[in-house]
């Protein structure tokens, strides 16, 4: 069972996974620069996108422009050619125009720090908002993706029924201590071990206190 009592525990076992595996390309890029605004970009980018197509659009498109003004210098066609293929393309230049124009209009082409300023930019929703929030600016933020969702509900973490209820879930019931972490940790412990289909719970450190909600065949 995996609950309040040692979810600190479980979460320093997921970091040894965490740490032999490959960081999340947004991960990497926060990491080499933490940069609001290529946080923001390149998790538009990501979403519904395999992280390796992200990181390659997400580096062509940020060698030839890094900040609003660059951006706003290219065309949607542009944009759309270095970006490909990641998913929605055609809306995603649209939005990163957007995005763009807004962010010199309003916020002197700062990127905001904040839920509400943020959810009103066009392609941003609550997952993007929040990674922004943690990765962006080192503030408290539960940032939920399908992984998140998925691997919260398999340990019966929490029982919810969509990614939106996990994130206030979650709010409620995890330690503000691992906010910042929790979304990092399992997109990269979802994408190597604790996969949609057949987890690999053989090799998983935390087997034993698993419940495997939901698991039908595992290997």
């Amino acid at each position: 069972m995996i609950d309040n009592s040692n979810i600190g525990e479980i979460l320093s076992l997921i970091e040894t996974e965490y740490n032999k595996n490959r960081k999340p390309i947004v991960t990497k890029i926060s990491e080499k620069q933490r940069n609001p605004f290529l946080i923001l970009i390149s998790t538009i980018l990501s979403l519904r996108t395999k992280d390796e197509v992200t990181a390659v659009a997400s580096y062509k498109l940020f060698e030839i422009a890094s900040t609003p003004d660059e951006m706003l210098t290219l065309s949607n066609v542009q944009i759309e050619k270095l970006i490909f293929p990641v998913g929605f393309y055609h809306r995603k230049a649209e939005h990163i125009l957007q995005v763009c124009k807004i962010l010199l209009d309003k916020y002197s082409g700062k990127v905001p720090d904040n839920l509400d300023d943020l959810l009103a930019l066009p392609g941003v929703g609550r997952k993007t908002a929040n990674l922004v929030i943690v990765l962006g600016y080192d503030k408290y933020g539960i940032c939920v993706d399908t992984h998140v969702h998925r691997i919260s509900n398999r340990w019966d973490y929490v029982q919810t029924k969509t990614p939106e209820q996990t994130e206030f879930a979650l709010r409620e019931k995890l330690p503000k201590d691992y906010w910042k972490i929790y979304n990092d940790y399992f997109v990269s412990f979802g994408q190597h071990l604790c996969k949609p289909i057949s987890p690999l719970c053989s090799t998983c450190s935390i087997e034993n206190f698993c419940p495997k909600r939901g698991v039908e065949k595992h290997r």
